[in-house]
């Protein structure tokens, strides 16, 4: 509660705010079609400046001025390129996990073979078989489309896209690996055990959590509801306009 009352009493009025109907429930802040499915809706403002406000290594900090709801607004976000990463899945029901160091948290996490989209010209999908490749020493001959999802839609454009491999074989050949690869821990972990850790908080890392999690449901499922791993990823800033499949010979 709010110094001078409660908090329903002390917020104001503004166009298209939160209704409290009959029931007490807070009702939509927007008329929306009646029984509209549960969808985010794309909606592109007029953008009236857009600048890199700090250029980095490997993604930039943009400002940009646009218009909303009659005024204008200034935000800075993580200019990002997006990333795709990996659950591969053999035929034992196990999960391939790599743990590595990562900086800005002080941790070595429990993640999923994952990369940057950082290769010009190449498909999201090709970027998974080489991250997959690159960070496993795998190939798989069987993909889906298991997750999409937005990072940190607050302050970073980060698209990030997770498939289900499976059908995997060992690369001929060991990938050379530096920095904080070079120690990389693999292991095979039980989807049910991933899940546990997750589930208890020990593996935190977000793409592992949603990737794992996404699995776990769609196995339950019988693998029914997974979507081809050459569908459109429209929320993706390159990828977006682009209509037809990522690539050839998937199923």
């Amino acid at each position: 509660m709010s110094e001078g009352g409660p908090l329903s009493e002390q917020r104001r009025e503004r166009p298209g705010s939160e209704r409290v109907d009959s029931t007490g429930a807070l009702a939509s802040r927007r008329d929306e079609p009646e029984g509209a499915p549960l969808a985010d809706e794309p909606f592109v403002p007029e953008i009236l400046a857009s600048e890199v406000a700090w250029r980095g290594r490997v993604w930039d900090v943009r400002n940009e001025r646009f218009r909303y709801l009659g005024g204008e607004l200034s935000r800075h976000f993580l200019d990002h390129p997006g990333a795709v990463a990996v659950l591969a899945l053999d035929a034992q029901d196990r999960v391939c996990l790599l743990q590595q160091y990562r900086h800005p948290v002080r941790a070595r996490e429990w993640e999923l073979p994952a990369g940057l989209l950082d290769v010009e010209g190449e498909s999201a999908l090709d970027g998974a078989r080489r991250e997959l490749a690159e960070e496993a020493d795998l190939t798989a001959s069987r993909w889906h489309l298991l997750a999409d999802f937005a990072n940190s839609p607050g302050g970073s454009n980060e698209a990030i896209r997770v498939y289900l491999a499976r059908g995997l074989e060992a690369t001929p050949t060991a990938f050379e690996r530096t920095g904080e690869e070079a120690d990389m821990l693999l292991r095979w972990v039980p989807l049910d055990e991933a899940v546990a850790a997750v589930r208890a908080g020990r593996v935190q890392n977000a793409i592992a959590v949603v990737a794992l999690l996404a699995a776990w449901f769609e196995r339950e499922r019988g693998w029914s509801g997974l979507r081809p791993a050459d569908s459109p990823w429209p929320r993706h800033p390159r990828f977006g306009a682009a209509a037809g499949s990522d690539a050839p010979g998937v199923s």
